[in-house]
């Protein structure tokens, strides 16, 4: 089993989100208002409602275990460690939920240094193969705690389970040992565990720690060519580390290289924050930050926990917790630049476009040659839709990158975006194949330089080779896949187009342009009903005023003809097909209105009245056939979100079409 099987082993609650600012939510009078109003809330990842919400619904019901569970979730997930603590006493016994609530009071006994106490919570009556790897971790640790690192490594030898275990326990064994003072045992392990690239491929995080760690272990016995050496292959396996070239300067200049993980306490928190880093990649994402925030506790200012809970933020479009997180990173942290540059792009999110404009500036002018700067500066100009001074930055750069290597490719890739942008394609094309000189194959390179060459007319058998290997490399990578797609489009090959356009919604479900596209390519073929409903969905996504504007536009008229239709006729307006294409012999039976738009919008969801006495269950259960659909009805529905409880008779819902 690889690590990516971890995921699997999750059981509890599907809602849990993570933290985003919200309004103060509005009164509930009623239990049932409350638990879904909670429910809703944790759903869109709004943590403080979700909280304020259970909290109400345990006005009406103290003693439901079931929402006293939730709340605990939640807390823990919010950070709110200390509130949640009472919580986690209360559950201490209730089988289905020891594995937080244990855990907790396990990290609490941590903080205290009652590693005796840790040892008895970690001991639970259900145990996945997951909960078994991490409190077997934390127990070793909290022997070492108690002063007998051997009986620690004793325990880690009982500790058997699926092959993916290795990784995390070999690790652990040698961070036990290397504290301890078995130096032979720490290196062997150290060794052993840098060999085991497989394990590598599926915890990349844990590895390169594990890597670091030895390299570090290796400086302090005065072995720096080795560890130098482990530095090398680090860079190998993920170019650019920043922590990597922190260290690296330390030891070349002989300066004393502290250990990774310092103490029993800090070895807890490793454990929580490696399983963390590991499921973040497997697919247990509402886990994740659960994780983190316990490794948070036992080291609140630990750089590599501030930093993955950021990015986790960032990932949820919590600009204001991310800025926050990054700014408690230690200002000695070798990631602190990074965490700035960070801050500086989620002020713009927030838009706050001169603050992060005058951030990132004062980055570039502390570290002129530092490329990233330039990256982020630019980036903040492309969000605005001003090119012409991202272009300008990326200039900059290219000013200061006297031999460009390999991993300099981005710059000229964002440069040829934005003169692209511009429509200056004589300075665009020249900064694409650039960034493929010095990084072949790059599959967004190829991609977006392949596509254009398509809009335009040009180049088109290699700007289809470009594309298929971009497609070969990142197939799991919907936008690329939507370029295929929309590039046959172009080129009026509509069946090949309805192909890769569904592949590609089945990868990005959620994304409002490629379900734009699949409608248009829907509609070329005669599947009339079939694109009006993924324009309607395409709509209700929330996309940009433009995008938007398109899409109404189509669900009231649908597509012209193809004749006379030329690329410049709208922004998204396909180009003509070629005379020898096979599209152009069935055009007049594509285009033959098999049935007129209104009939086909017939079925699209429409309003429904709701009745004296009904609930959004109710309703669900009578108009959709379950209750558990009542989902459905809040998605087409947002302002409901906030209080799903209160509806009234005479109010106007819309509801999806039922099945």
């Amino acid at each position: 089993m690889s690590v990516a099987g971890l995921a699997a082993l999750f059981v509890v609650s599907p809602l849990l989100g993570f933290a985003k600012q919200s309004d103060q939510p509005v009164a509930i009078g009623t239990f049932s208002g409350a638990y879904l109003a909670a429910r809703v809330a944790e759903g869109d990842n709004d943590l403080p409602s979700a909280i304020a919400y259970y909290k109400r619904a345990l006005s009406f019901d103290p003693d439901d275990q079931s929402l006293q569970q939730s709340l605990l979730l939640a807390l823990i997930t919010q950070g709110d460690f200390d509130e949640a603590l009472p919580w986690a006493e209360k559950l201490k016994t209730v089988p289905d939920v020891e594995r937080f609530s244990r855990l907790m009071l396990a990290v609490d006994s941590f903080r205290k240094k009652d590693f005796k106490a840790a040892e008895n919570w970690l001991k639970l009556v259900l145990e996945s193969d997951l909960d078994r790897l991490i409190t077997g971790l934390m127990t070793s640790w909290a022997k070492a705690g108690e002063g007998s690192p051997k009986d620690a490594l004793k325990h880690l030898d009982k500790l058997d389970g699926p092959d993916w275990y290795s990784l995390f326990v070999n690790y652990h064994r040698a961070l036990i040992a290397d504290q301890a003072g078995f130096d032979v045992e720490a290196k062997q392990v150290y060794q052993a565990t840098l060999d085991d690239a497989s394990s590598g491929s599926a915890a990349p995080e844990t590895w390169l720690r594990s890597a670091e760690s030895y390299a570090r272990f290796l400086a302090r016995r005065g072995e720096k060519d080795k560890a130098l050496g482990v530095l090398d292959r680090i860079d190998e396996f993920a170019p650019g580390r920043v922590q990597v070239g922190a260290l690296r300067k330390e030891i070349t200049a002989g300066k004393p290289v502290p250990r990774l993980v310092e103490g029993p306490v800090e070895g807890a928190s490793e454990v929580l924050l490696d399983l963390g880093t590991a499921l973040n990649r497997s697919g247990g994402e509402a886990f994740v930050k659960l994780y983190l925030q316990l490794a948070r506790a036992l080291n609140p200012t630990g750089d590599s926990v501030l930093l993955q809970l950021a990015a986790l933020a960032e990932q949820q479009s919590d600009a204001e917790q991310a800025i926050d997180l990054y700014s408690r990173i230690p200002a000695d942290s070798p990631v602190k630049r990074l965490a700035e540059m960070q801050r500086g792009l989620n002020l713009a999110d927030l838009k706050r476009q001169d603050e992060a404009i005058a951030q990132l500036n004062k980055l570039i002018e502390q570290d002129p040659d530092d490329m990233r700067g330039y990256l982020a500066l630019g980036g903040v100009y492309a969000a605005k839709e001003d090119f012409r001074n991202a272009a300008g930055v990326y200039d900059r750069a290219v000013e200061h990158l006297k031999t460009p290597a390999s991993t300099d490719w981005n710059i000229f890739y964002q440069r040829g975006i934005a003169y692209e942008r511009l429509k200056e394609w004589p300075k665009a094309e020249p900064n694409f194949k650039k960034a493929l000189e010095l990084y072949p194959n790059q599959p967004q390179v190829m991609n977006y330089l392949g596509y254009s060459w398509v809009d335009m007319n040009m180049n088109l058998d290699e700007a289809m080779d470009l594309i298929r290997k971009a497609v070969d490399l990142r197939p799991g990578d919907g936008y690329i896949v939507d370029s295929l797609g929309w590039a046959y489009y172009k080129l009026g090959k509509f069946d090949d187009a309805v192909r890769e356009l569904e592949k590609a919604v089945s990868l990005k479900p959620d994304d409002p342009v490629l379900n734009d596209h699949l409608g248009d390519a829907y509609w070329r073929v005669g599947r009339r009903l079939e694109a009006t409903f993924q324009w309607a969905h395409a709509r209700d996504m929330k996309p940009d005023k433009d995008v938007l504007a398109n899409v109404q536009k189509k669900l009231a008229e649908g597509l012209p003809p193809i004749e006379g239709k030329t690329a410049a006729d709208k922004p998204d307006a396909p180009v003509a097909p070629p005379a020898d294409s096979p599209a152009v012999e069935k055009k007049s039976e594509l285009d033959a209105p098999t049935e007129s738009v209104a009939a086909v919008m017939a079925a699209v969801p429409a309003a429904y009245t709701v009745q004296r006495g009904q609930s959004l269950w109710s309703i669900a259960a009578d108009k959709l056939g379950s209750g558990e659909r009542y989902r459905e009805i809040l998605h087409l529905n947002p302002k409901l979100r906030r209080n799903p409880g209160r509806i009234v008779p005479g109010q106007e819902l819309r509801l999806p079409v039922s099945n």
